[in-house]
C-alpha cells in the first residue's frame, strides 16, 4: 500500500475548508479506506473539534516534528471510525515550527499504512500554505460562487503551478441553485470559465452543516442532507470510480452536461 497525499486548501476566507477535510475523510473511512487526517494549521486547530476528538489529544504534529512523540502515539484513532486517524495541530507554536521537508518526511512515514493521508492546510498563501502542499500528490482547492472567493482559489491554482502541484481540482461549496437561476449568485459554468480547473464536486447548500460541525458530526454521516451525500460522491471519485453529479434544483444545464459526462449514482 502507498498512500494517497491530498491537501485541501482554500483562500484566506477558509470557505468551509476543515469542515470538507473531515466530512471527506469520514466519507473514505465509510468506503472502507484507511485515512490518516493531518491538521497543518499550527497555532488555530480545529479539526479535532469538527470530529469531535478535542478531548484525546495527547501529543500533536509538532511534538512529532521535533522528536518528543513517536508518530503512532500522537495518531488519534476515531471511536466509530477504526480506520480513521488524526494528527492534530499544535496550538502552542506557529507555521515556523515545522518545515516543508518535515511534512514530506512525516507523509512518506505514512504512506505504507493508509490509503490517503488529507492534510488540512491553514487559510492564507504564507508558510504554512507551502508546508500543507509540500507533500501533496493532488489538491483539492475549496471555493465558493462569489467574487472574492473565486478571486482567492485563482491566486491558489497560480501558486500551485508554481510550486509544480497544480493545476488542482476545484469542490464548489455552499450552492444554491435558486440564487444562480436568478442571476445572484455565480454559477458553476462562470467558475470553471475564469479558474480553468476541473471540478470535483459540487456541496449545494445545506442549514445542517454548521450544526453538524459544532457537535462533531460531520454532515455525511447524515444520509438525508444533499451536502452529505455530495462530500460522499466526491470521496468515491478521488478513489477513481465515475460518479454523476447530482442535479440541483434551477442550477441550469451545467449539472445536466455533468451528468451526462459520468455514469452511475448522484453531486
Amino acid at each position: 500500500m502507498t498512500g494517497k497525499v491530498v491537501t485541501i486548501t482554500s483562500g484566506k476566507g477558509g470557505v468551509g475548508k476543515t469542515t470538507t477535510t473531515a466530512n471527506l475523510g469520514v466519507a473514505l473511512a465509510r468506503l472502507g479506506q484507511k485515512v490518516a487526517l493531518i491538521d497543518a494549521d499550527i497555532g488555530l486547530r480545529n479539526l479535532d473539534i469538527v470530529l469531535g476528538l478535542e478531548n484525546r489529544i495527547v501529543y500533536d504534529l509538532v511534538d512529532v516534528v521535533e522528536g518528543r512523540a513517536k508518530l503512532r502515539a500522537a495518531l488519534i484513532k476515531h471511536k466509530s471510525f477504526p480506520e480513521l486517524y488524526l494528527l492534530p495541530a499544535a496550538q502552542t507554536r506557529d507555521k515556523t515550527a515545522v518545515s516543508p521537508q518535515d511534512m514530506i518526511q512525516l507523509c512518506n512515514q505514512l504512506r505504507p499504512e493508509f490509503d490517503f493521508i488529507l492534510i488540512d492546510c491553514p487559510a492564507g498563501i504564507e508558510r504554512g500554505f507551502r508546508n500543507a502542499v509540500a507533500p501533496a500528490d493532488e489538491v483539492l482547492i475549496i471555493t465558493n460562487p462569489e467574487v472574492s472567493a473565486v478571486r482567492d482559489a485563482d491566486r491558489i491554482i497560480g501558486l500551485l503551478e508554481a510550486e509544480h502541484k497544480g493545476p488542482g481540482r476545484l469542490i464548489l461549496n455552499r450552492v444554491k441553485g435558486d440564487m444562480i437561476r436568478k442571476g445572484e449568485m455565480l454559477s458553476p459554468d462562470d467558475v470553471t470559465d475564469i479558474l480553468g480547473i476541473k471540478i470535483v464536486g459540487i456541496v449545494p447548500e445545506d442549514e445542517n452543516v454548521v450544526p453538524s460541525s459544532n457537535s462533531g458530526i460531520p454532515i455525511t454521516l447524515n444520509n438525508s442532507s444533499r451536502a452529505g451525500k455530495a462530500f460522499h460522491n466526491i470521496a468515491r471519485r478521488l478513489m477513481g470510480e465515475r460518479v454523476p453529479f447530482m442535479s440541483l434544483e434551477d442550477s441550469g444545464s451545467f449539472f445536466k452536461r455533468l451528468s451526462r459526462m459520468f455514469s452511475g449514482g448522484g453531486g
